[in-house]
């Protein structure tokens, strides 16, 4: 069995939950909404005949044709580039961003984050021709992958430990905002011909200009500004967000981790030491399962999905605004649920829950859905029931729990640096899902759904095994309450005193 490491004796901080910090958060967490946003628009907009007939006219053709395979119709290389093109751009955007966020701040990150999401949106919105087209994905992409590095380390540096999880899942809570906005949109722009595909894709500007404009009037982190020797005003700040002036012990175990990690010269280089495996392994692998769960693929193709079972155009798209809805309402349950519960039992019950929606589905279009035919009515909609029932398991768990926990676990030393891989990790494979579904859905069929499952069984696994939990625990007290206590994890713990330098310059001062 393995060990649950128990948060009641964790040190805690005084102070309170300040409205402020409740703003501070709402603001940033608009860089969610523009990635969430992105992920359903895409969708949308790649059912959209006027969209299919100037970009992609041989889907368009290939669409029409009442003979050919429900599976294999949006079956185009291109296609998948159109959506995908933006988290390849993501992934080596992230590597920069942690970067910037090191050395300029999280909050000037957010900035970039939105002008740079500003110019994609506008060119997507203006494309004439497919590079063009392909540029503003990748500029859009640019911007999802600062946003995404900096959101979600903001929100869990302001908030005190009592409540970071709620904070941090904010983040998850924006992203299923923006795509149920975005399937709204989607539904209405599909009436309007011959640019509304143009509309849905410059909306996506909206929270872009929010998170711009919200961001000049949030504070900076404590940690970052420590961090970076502004001693004074990090301790200013921090009595701001706490809501009161005693702040002495909060403030000198910040500084404390802050001269930790003055003495590491290379945080990715500290990454590869074994001291750093367990948050490493555990931030890397979430990314990975959250999209081989399958959510993606719903979410990027849900109105493709739908059309696949035999809704028409209208009601595919009205369906992936249930689905929209449902993603938002249960984010909500998390947002309540993850400081009491804890992270670990999320985790499990979902993977219970995804398993069989998957495996159920998967049966009855294996059964049912044959290559020229639809489902009966009264199945479609069984279909629709039992996605809304696995997007409630993962947005109440894997969805959000896998941008809070790296956000959490990773020391100060290497926080901006770990939590970089971790979303480059996310950003990588949702491109490989983004890029590969299409073809998958071609080839497998509805076998597609027992891959998925497949994958949802084995991260159960490592959930219930090696994944402890990190509820109430201070972020700079994860060391001791967390990787010494675990089973498994405290082996890589022996030789560490609190992350001590990795570089050779610290121990011998003559290099």
């Amino acid at each position: 069995m393995p060990a649950v490491v128990v948060a009641s004796n964790a040190p805690e901080f005084e102070g309170r939950t300040t409205v402020y910090v409740i703003l501070c958060g709402i603001i940033a967490a608009f860089g969610g909404f523009i990635f969430g946003f992105d992920n359903g628009i895409s969708g949308g907009v790649t059912a959209m005949d006027d969209f299919l007939m100037k970009f992609f006219p041989i889907v368009y053709e290939r669409k029409k044709r009442a003979h050919e395979d429900n599976y294999c119709k949006y079956d185009d290389r291109n296609l998948q580039l159109f959506t995908s093109s933006l988290y390849l751009a993501a992934l080596v955007a992230s590597l920069v961003a942690s970067k910037v966020c090191s050395k300029f701040g999280r909050k000037p990150t957010m900035q970039i984050a939105s002008i740079m999401a500003l110019i994609g949106v506008g060119l997507t919105a203006g494309a004439v021709n497919m590079p063009l087209l392909i540029c503003g994905r990748i500029l859009l992409g640019f911007g999802v992958g600062f946003a995404n590095q900096a959101v979600p380390l903001f929100l869990s540096e302001i908030a005190h430990s009592k409540i970071r999880g709620s904070l941090n899942i904010m983040f998850q809570l924006f992203v299923t905002i923006g795509i149920l906005a975005a399937s709204l949109v989607n539904y209405f722009c599909s009436k309007i011909h011959p640019y509304g595909w143009r509309v849905a894709l410059g909306i996506a500007g909206i929270p872009a200009v929010i998170l711009f404009f919200g961001s000049l009037f949030i504070v900076e982190t404590p940690a970052s500004l420590i961090e970076r020797e502004k001693l004074e005003l990090g301790k200013q700040t921090l009595k701001k967000i706490r809501g009161t002036d005693n702040v002495d012990a909060e403030f000198d175990s910040i500084v404390h981790a802050s001269k930790i990690a003055q003495q590491v010269k290379h945080p990715f280089r500290k990454l590869m030491k074994p001291v750093s495996r367990p948050p490493l392994v555990i931030g890397v692998l979430l990314q990975v399962f959250q999209q081989f769960t399958g959510i993606n693929a719903i979410i990027f193709y849900s109105p493709v999905l739908f059309q696949t079972a035999g809704f028409k155009n209208d009601s595919s798209l009205l369906s992936a605004v249930i689905v929209g809805l449902v993603n938002v309402l249960s984010t909500l349950v998390s947002v309540y649920v993850v400081d009491r519960a804890g992270r670990r039992v999320l985790l499990l019950e979902a993977c219970f829950q995804m398993f069989i929606t998957q495996g159920i589905i998967g049966a009855i279009l294996m059964a049912k859905l044959t290559p020229t035919s639809t489902l009966p009515p009264s199945l479609a909609i069984i279909v629709v029931v039992l996605v809304c029932v696995f997007i409630m398991g993962f947005a109440w768990s894997w969805g959000p729990l896998g941008w809070l926990i790296p956000s959490e676990t990773f020391p100060i030393e290497t926080r901006a640096a770990g939590f970089s891989l971790a979303v480059s990790m996310n950003m990588f494979c949702t491109f490989l899902i983004a890029q590969i579904f299409l073809s998958m859905l071609c080839k497998l069929r509805a076998g597609i759904f027992f891959f998925f499952a497949a994958w949802i069984l084995v991260m159960g696994l490592f959930a219930f095994f090696l994944i402890p939990e990190t509820k109430g625990v201070p972020i700079d007290a994860m060391v001791e309450r967390v990787w010494k206590k675990h089973w498994y994890w405290k082996r890589y713990m022996v030789h560490n005193t609190h992350y001590d330098s990795d570089d050779d310059e610290a121990k011998d001062p003559k290099k």
